[in-house]
């Protein structure tokens, strides 16, 4: 058995500072993956998030880099793979809603932001994220879980044609790729969360807004962070072997 197969997994989070994120890393080092994560500015977050991840038994490795940028992409990847020696799971769990707007002050630069984001700063992970797994190019294959949302489905809250369009672009990148990097040795697979209490609902009134729908959801209550965590840590190991291709919702049944 050589090295790479007596290390620990190692999964790359996006965005893994706060919220699901940072629910994602810890779930993970719970069940023995070390993890490198992005985070674009809030050090302080980032440094909780590492505490987390090694007190859940988990190596950590914080990197600053904006999935918006290709090259901090390159960087984040490189940095993983140069502290661990190998890339096992990538999940693509940063983005963002974007100002709420109707279509009809839609402008280029408000729109380039959500998705470049959201849909391209997914695109450029899992190109950097197939080449180090990728079992023709001398990986050992691996998985990855991008993040979507229910709003895919139901069009999200008002004035956010723009984020659920992004997550409808991620919901049908998941099956392209699932169909391309098979032969890889590469999973993949999405989850979309409903409604889960975090701060992503801050442009629409923060705790109010979650205190006010969440009794509409047919399970009663908003959703946690770590509810969604456990769906995506299972998606990226041994147990959902068989499991690919396929979106998952984690939205109370809504």
């Amino acid at each position: 058995m050589n090295k790479v197969q007596q290390a620990a997994p190692v999964a790359v989070v996006t965005g893994g500072s706060r919220g699901i994120g940072r629910a994602v890393a810890v779930a993970l080092a719970k069940q023995g993956w070390n993890v490198c994560f992005s985070y674009v500015a809030n050090a302080a977050a980032a440094q909780e998030t590492t505490a987390s991840v090694i007190a859940a038994g988990g190596r950590a490795l914080a990197v600053k880099a904006d999935v918006a940028s290709p090259e901090d992409i390159r960087r984040l990847f490189a940095a993983a793979f140069q502290e661990f020696g190998r890339i096992d799971a990538l999940v693509n769990n940063a983005g963002i809603v974007g100002e709420p707007r109707s279509i009809l002050d839609a402008d280029d630069a408000h729109l380039t932001a959500v998705f470049r984001t959201n849909v391209l700063g997914s695109f450029f992970c899992v190109s950097e994220a197939a080449r180090l797994m990728s079992t023709q190019r001398g990986g050992h294959g691996g998985t990855i879980v991008n993040m979507s949302s229910a709003a895919a489905r139901h069009g999200g809250m008002p004035n956010e044609a723009h984020y659920a369009a992004s997550k409808g672009a991620i919901d049908s990148f998941t099956f392209a790729l699932a169909k391309e990097l098979a032969p890889h040795g590469i999973r993949v697979n999405a989850v979309r969360p409903g409604l889960i209490n975090t701060e992503i609902h801050e442009a629409h009134g923060g705790q109010d807004l979650v205190n006010r729908i969440g009794p509409t959801v047919p399970i009663g209550r908003a959703g946690t962070a770590e509810e969604v965590a456990e769906v995506v840590a299972f998606l990226c190991g041994s147990l959902s072997s068989y499991v690919h291709g396929t979106l998952v919702d984690v939205t109370g049944g809504r």
